[in-house]
């Protein structure tokens, strides 16, 4: 778990490695800032879908502030699909990058037919950088 100050020097510090870099740069980059498995997998429609992903796959990251479960609460979609959540141990820095208006790209790293739902889909979190 991110702790409130670490999380705020981690993204001066990240503000810091993006102002420095050439104004100039065509070169499409990114930080990869957490990989997690995907939770809530076997409440959602990931199961309906399950045959049409696959790994690589861009994912949406959906802020929802006002979830009744977790104020952090940040939703990962498919093609518009709910598939479940950032596990709440792991979604303080989305949230806070996502609130500050930081675009962040996910993606699917590794799909699994185990039959342990944290185990089904891990994906990754970026922050792009130009």
């Amino acid at each position: 778990m991110i702790r409130n100050g670490w999380a705020a020097q981690w993204v001066k510090v990240l503000a810091a490695l993006l102002l420095s870099l050439p104004a100039a740069a065509e070169v499409s980059e990114h930080i990869l800032l957490q990989a997690s498995p995907l939770a809530g997998f076997q409440y959602y429609d990931g199961k309906r879908v399950w045959a049409e992903m696959h790994e690589g796959d861009r994912l949406e990251l959906v802020r929802e502030p006002h979830n009744a479960y977790d104020s952090r609460a940040v939703r990962v979609e498919w093609h518009g699909v709910k598939l479940g959540y950032v596990p709440r141990r792991d979604n303080e820095a989305v949230a806070r990058l996502l609130d500050r208006g930081n675009r962040l790209e996910a993606r699917i790293s590794r799909l699994s037919p185990s039959r342990n739902p944290w185990q089904r889909i891990l994906f990754e979190v970026y922050l792009p950088i130009r």
